[in-house]
C-alpha cells in the first residue's frame, strides 16, 4: 500500500521539508505524503523511539527520511539542529512547525511553569524553528513555511495557554509572511478543528465520553481525519500556493461558525457519503485514535 495524494507524483523531488513534531499525529501522517511525493523529510521530535518508528515506516514505503532529536524550546539545540540537517541535505526548501502540547486546566489554577512552557512549545518553539530556517538559508534560497495552529477562534475554554500561544503563532505567521517576502518566503499557517488524531489519546480518560460527542458540535458532522489536514499543508508549500502567503487555512468543517442558539442540521449518512464532502483518508497507515474505541 502506498500513500493515496491526490498531489502530482514527484511534486517535492530534490526538496528537502523539515517537519517538527513528526513521530505521531499530523506531523507523521503529512511526513509520509511528503516523503510520498519525492520530499527528503527531516523528522524533529524530542522522542527518538517514535521519530525511529515513523522513519522506518517512511523508508519500508521507499521515501527518504532522516531525523534529529530536538527540543524546540531550547535556542541553541534549534541552532544546531537546523545546521545539521543543513549539513546533511543542503538547502531547507520548506519547514512544517507541527510540533505542539497542552493540557487541560483552567485559568486560575495554571501555574507561571505551566503557562511558560505551553506558550514555549507552541509559539516561541515555532518561532526559533523558523527564524533558523530562514537565516541559515532560505534568506538566499527562499523556501515556505507553514505553522500548525488550533482552531482558537472564539477562544479557548479549559486552554487558554494554548489560545494564547496559538493566537500569537497566527500573528507571527502574518508579520514574517510580510518581512521574509523580499526574500521569496512564503509563511502561512494551518489551523486544524477536531481531527481524529493520535493526540486525543493523551487527554485523560475521563474526558472520552466528552471527545466521541464533540462531533455533534460540527456543522459537517463529523471529525476531520489527517490526511485531510496534511492535504493543506501540502498545498501551501506547493508551487500551487505561489501567492498565498500570511493567511491561515482553518481545516474544521465550519465549526467556528456554529453559534448558540442555531438549530444544527448534522448531515446524515446518506449527506456524508456524497463525494464532495465525505472523508478524505489518504494515509495508508492511519490508525484509528484508541478513544473510539473504548
Amino acid at each position: 500500500m502506498v500513500y493515496g495524494s491526490v498531489f502530482a507524483p514527484g511534486l517535492f523531488a530534490g526538496k528537502v521539508i523539515i517537519v517538527t513534531g513528526g513521530g505521531s499525529g499530523i506531523g507523521r501522517c503529512v511526513a509520509h505524503e511528503l516523503a510520498s511525493l519525492g520530499a527528503q523529510v527531516a523528522l524533529v521530535g524530542r522522542k527518538i523511539e517514535k521519530l525511529q518508528k515513523v522513519a522506518d515506516e517512511i523508508t519500508q514505503d521507499g521515501g527518504k527520511v532522516s531525523f534529529q532529536v530536538c527540543d524546540i524550546r531550547q535556542e541553541e539545540a534549534v541552532k544546531q539542529t537546523v545546521a545539521t540537517i543543513i549539513g546533511e541535505h543542503g538547502p531547507v526548501d520548506g519547514l512544517v512547525n507541527n510540533a505542539g502540547g497542552q493540557f487541560m486546566t483552567p485559568l486560575e489554577a495554571i501555574t507561571a511553569k505551566g503557562w511558560e512552557a505551553v506558550v514555549n512549545t507552541n509559539l516561541t518553539g515555532g518561532f526559533l524553528m523558523a527564524r533558523e530556517c530562514f537565516v541559515q538559508g532560505m534568506n538566499k534560497t527562499g523556501g515556505a513555511i507553514v505553522n500548525i495552529v488550533a482552531d482558537m477562534w472564539g477562544s479557548m475554554p479549559g486552554m487558554g495557554h494554548s489560545g494564547a500561544a496559538r493566537a500569537g503563532m497566527v500573528s507571527f505567521t502574518e508579520t514574517a509572511a510580510v518581512e521574509w517576502a523580499g526574500k521569496g518566503v512564503r509563511v502561512n499557517a494551518v489551523a486544524p478543528g477536531y481531527i481524529a488524531s493520535s493526540g486525543m489519546d493523551n487527554y485523560p480518560v475521563e474526558m472520552a465520553p466528552m471527545i466521541r460527542e464533540m462531533a455533534k458540535t460540527i456543522p459537517a458532522g463529523r471529525f476531520g481525519t489527517e490526511a485531510e489536514t496534511a492535504a493543506g499543508i501540502v498545498f501551501l508549500l506547493s508551487p500551487a500556493a505561489s501567492f498565498i502567503s500570511g493567511t491561515t487555512l482553518r481545516i474544521d468543517g465550519a465549526r467556528p461558525q456554529a453559534r448558540a442558539g442555531y438549530p444544527m442540521r448534522v448531515p446524515d449518512a446518506a449527506v456524508q457519503a456524497r463525494d464532495a464532502v465525505k472523508p478524505f483518508n489518504g494515509f495508508h497507515r492511519a490508525q484509528m485514535p484508541k478513544v473510539f474505541s473504548q
